[in-house]
């Protein structure tokens, strides 16, 4: 193991609360594992050992990174996330292949999807746009957080008003999904497109309504004006 994964563990270990690690559990539907830290705490420990690493070669970062997840703790994903996308000035489109597997392989609850969607994978797509149509086929995965990625991966770009079409094609792919926190990732993704294309998000809503999960609704309409949040709430099909 290599010495810096050792410090970092000690140093979470050090920050564990065990009240806490009780009150985090209760905003997952699965069982986690997680030392009980604060999030402000656990992105403070990633920076300081940063430092030490960031001059490596990205692929010894990576497999730090993969050393991580391994563990399968919370805080130890979050230090993933918080490392990768550091490097996307250094990010190549060969990575796209392993953070697909990361995400297949170690993604276990949506904290940790969410952590590393939103930016690294969000960074990758704004550096190689072409890969978006790899976020399209996740769609199709029996991984539930495969599907959830396949939309939260796009929330930062989506949120600048960026990737419209494929915003509407994902959310097209995912529409009548059964589970739950997928429901609320492209929920949640057409939300964030609507803060630059309201009139194109509220069209959509409106269209597929009589199929769309009440839950994907309620998220996509949360930005919009009283008037339109009725309207799209009505059940007239």
């Amino acid at each position: 193991m290599d010495p810096v994964i050792t410090s970092i563990r000690e140093d979470l270990k050090d920050h564990a609360n065990p009240a806490f690690q009780q009150r985090a559990r209760h905003f997952f539907r699965e069982e986690i594992a997680c030392y009980g830290i604060k999030t402000v705490m656990v992105v403070a420990i990633a920076k300081k050992y940063w430092k030490e690493v960031k001059s490596r070669d990205k692929q010894e970062i990576f497999i730090l990174c993969e050393e991580l997840y391994q563990s399968g703790i919370l805080e130890e994903a979050f230090v993933v996330s918080s490392w990768a996308p550091l490097l996307s000035e250094r990010y190549e489109r060969k990575d796209l292949a392993l953070f697909r597997r990361w995400i297949d392989t170690y993604i276990t609850n949506w904290a940790a999807c969410d952590g590393f969607c939103n930016h690294t994978m969000g960074e990758f797509i704004q550096k190689y746009p072409e890969s978006v149509d790899e976020l399209k086929r996740w769609t199709q995965s029996e991984n539930r957080w495969m599907r959830r990625a396949a939309a939260v991966s796009l929330i930062i770009p989506a949120k600048h008003g960026g990737f419209l079409n494929d915003v509407i094609e994902i959310a097209d792919l995912l529409l009548t999904d059964k589970d739950n926190m997928v429901q609320k990732g492209y929920g949640w993704l057409l939300k964030e497109a609507s803060r630059k294309h309201q009139t194109a998000v509220f069209d959509y809503v409106m269209k597929h309504k009589g199929v769309m999960p009440r839950t994907a609704l309620r998220y996509a309409i949360e930005l919009m004006p009283k008037n339109l949040k009725t309207e799209a709430m009505k059940k007239d099909w």
